[in-house]
């Protein structure tokens, strides 16, 4: 038996190979390349201590990254619970021609970020689809995209549902796990609509929320694509997330030894974020 342990356990040796090859041994080399003057390209380089790590502390455009990347983070994963739950619910019931409406609902996950972007781009431009609109109700055309007040929020909104369809599956499985035996009962008791979701639902739900909460979160934390085809991080550096401030510190000023440090900031914001959310949320379950 041991024998067969032992053989079913090399089985695990490439995929091992793998996550060392493309995720442990980068990471390390990104610690690495953060104490260095690197600008990405050429060969030669000198170590410079902490200098790097001491200018997050006087950069101004770490801290407006640093905020956007918890808005986008945080505001896209509230409404994607809003949107998936919602499209859950509504997909859960028995109707005709549920099927297609499910897979319509998820197509927009499929798409690139970047194309995304590129077409709210034409939408929101000055000669945009938007302002289209605008102009038939006699107004002047709007600068969509001038604003970080009016463009962060947008971002989020774009975000939020393109692919809120993630959550829409992880709530429908959950929905579907759920015994119609509660309900019933429920039923029998003279429960309404609103205290069986309160009551039965959404507890029971607890596992799908905190999974679909976990994973929004996350890639809002990383969001990039869209950022850096809409706005580029503009105007100015007002709608930088720190996955796209990172894009600009290596490729437009040439300074990877900053880039890395950033990169190290945002892997430690996304990791206290999420120990922090999973101690909040552990020991919560509901039993069946």
């Amino acid at each position: 038996m041991h024998k067969i342990y032992r053989r079913a356990n090399i089985l695990y040796i490439p995929a091992l190979l793998i996550l060392l090859l493309f995720v442990v041994y980068p990471f390390f080399d990104g610690v690495r390349i953060a104490f260095t003057n690197w600008n990405g390209y050429s060969q030669s380089y000198r170590y410079i201590g902490f200098t790097n790590f001491k200018r997050l502390f006087t950069d101004v455009n770490i801290r407006v990254a640093i905020r956007n990347t918890l808005a986008y983070g945080f505001g896209s994963t509230f409404l994607q619970q809003i949107l998936g739950l919602g499209a859950a619910l509504l997909l859960n019931q028995a109707f005709r021609g549920r099927g297609a409406a499910r897979t319509i609902m998820y197509l927009p996950v499929m798409i690139s970020g970047v194309i995304m972007g590129y077409m709210w781009q034409y939408m929101t431009g000055y000669a945009g689809a938007l302002n289209d609109i605008v102009k038939l109700f006699g107004r002047e055309p709007v600068l969509w995209l001038s604003s970080a007040k009016i463009t962060i929020p947008l971002l989020i909104i774009i975000n939020s549902t393109q692919y809120f369809g993630i959550s829409m599956v992880i709530y429908l499985a959950g929905l579907q796990s759920i015994s119609e035996m509660y309900y019933e009962a429920a039923r029998i008791e003279g429960a309404g609509s609103a205290k069986i979701f309160w009551h039965i639902t959404l507890p029971l739900l607890y596992p799908a929320l905190v999974t679909s909460i976990m994973i929004n979160l996350i890639g809002g934390l990383k969001l990039f694509d869209v950022i850096r085809a809409l706005t580029g991080g503009g105007p100015g550096y007002a709608t930088h997330s720190l996955a796209t401030l990172i894009n600009v510190t290596y490729f437009g000023t040439q300074n990877a030894g900053y880039a890395a440090v950033i990169g190290l900031l945002l892997f430690v914001m996304i990791l206290v974020i999420t120990i922090v959310l999973q101690n909040l949320f552990s020991g919560k379950e509901v039993d069946y």
